[in-house]
């Protein structure tokens, strides 16, 4: 095998291509990353039976081949790598990579026991990378991070015709999008756990594609399949086995108490007032008048407070949070303007976007701390 091809091109690959390999692999060459050079250019590929990776680049093939080497070794000397084209050799078991006055020698890895890439499930339809990212951005932040609790670190997609929604919860808060895509086929309803890590990442490293190939096995749990494709990039994972919560019971359907405030003042607030909060210390809220006071700290400790304006529709309320659950929302928002929905002081209230029209594409749903005294 010999190919050429840029040192950006190559760290650019490997790098997206490694990302997926197991830190502590089951198997040594599932550390591997697959090496093809043939007639379509340079192939990578990795996989550890739960997550495949694979890109395509251009490259100038002199001889085609394959080989298996350590993907995080390679990804690390691509980076190193100085701004010069990148030859890449094999002669028997051992790999060399040239570049400039640099070079450096390594071993492979049986190719033969290296296992088969999963087909991409049949195409279902594309969404643009941008969009697809900042949703998944959105709901992530809500996912749990137990894995005694696998069900919960998975973030349930739906999909009914040309809408998809997606939601997370880790039981203290809840993450709920809504957004449009284009399927291939009308009337499609189906449904899917998806890891929530892998689902992130994979979108965030798939932002700059124009469109996204998203592509659903039609089993839709257990040993199904979810594929992205775009930009000669693509990925599978395994879909997590499991009942997800029934998440639309816990979103109220009226409020006692609506807040408008300005977005970027109550997260300075938060962050301003949460210095004095202690390990697991919530950080209370009340909105009365035309402001809400931000407290934090109690008898003998370090003391905060704070107010910050807002719009109060409705009887007054006391109510306190997780403060980092709240930034989170708050951040999640992407909203000038937050709207907090109240039923009672002990029951979950619900961020949306105070600038949106008509049903929130996007709504964070955070269970309060129970307030004594």
């Amino acid at each position: 095998m010999k190919f050429r091809l840029e040192r950006d091109v190559l760290a650019d690959a490997v790098a997206w291509a490694a990302r997926t390999l197991p830190s502590r692999p089951s198997m040594p060459m599932l550390a591997g990353l697959l090496v093809e050079a043939g007639p379509a250019g340079l192939t990578l590929s990795s996989f550890d039976y739960e997550v495949s990776g694979r890109v395509t680049v251009a490259a100038d093939v002199d001889e085609p081949g394959t080989v298996l080497v350590s993907g995080r070794l390679l990804a690390d000397i691509a980076r190193a790598l100085p701004a010069a084209p990148v030859t890449i050799t094999s002669e028997g078991s051992r790999v060399e990579v040239r570049c400039g006055r640099s070079s450096f020698t390594l071993p492979t890895l049986p190719v033969d026991d290296y296992p088969s890439l999963p087909d991409m499930p049949g195409a279902s339809g594309t969404i643009p990378g941008v969009t697809l990212a900042a949703a998944v951005a959105q709901v992530a932040i809500a996912a749990g991070r137990d894995d005694t609790l696998p069900t919960l670190t998975g973030i349930r997609v739906e999909i009914d015709g040309s809408s998809i929604t997606l939601a997370a919860t880790d039981r203290y808060r809840l993450a709920v999008r809504e957004l449009q895509w284009t399927p291939e086929v009308s009337g499609l309803e189906t449904n899917a756990l998806i890891p929530a890590r892998t689902l992130a990442d994979t979108a965030k490293s798939l932002a700059h594609c124009d469109l996204v190939h998203l592509a659903l096995s039609a089993s839709g749990a257990g040993d199904g399949l979810l594929g992205f494709e775009g930009d000669g990039r693509r990925t599978t994972t395994r879909l997590l086995d499991g009942e997800f919560p029934k998440y639309r019971a816990l979103l109220p359907s009226e409020s006692a108490t609506v807040a408008s405030v300005e977005t970027g003042a109550l997260v300075d607030a938060v962050k301003r007032v949460s210095l004095v909060a202690e390990r697991n210390t919530p950080v209370r809220l009340t909105f009365s008048g035309g402001e809400v006071e931000l407290r934090a700290g109690a008898g003998d400790e370090a003391q905060a407070t704070e107010a910050v304006e807002c719009a109060v529709d409705g009887d007054a309320i006391e109510i306190a949070f997780n403060p980092q659950y709240l930034l989170d929302g708050l951040s999640a928002l992407d909203d000038a303007t937050t709207k907090l929905s109240f039923t009672t002081s002990t029951r979950p209230a619900v961020l949306t976007g105070g600038s949106s029209e008509g049903a929130p594409a996007y709504r964070y749903l955070l269970m309060p701390v129970r307030l004594s005294g």
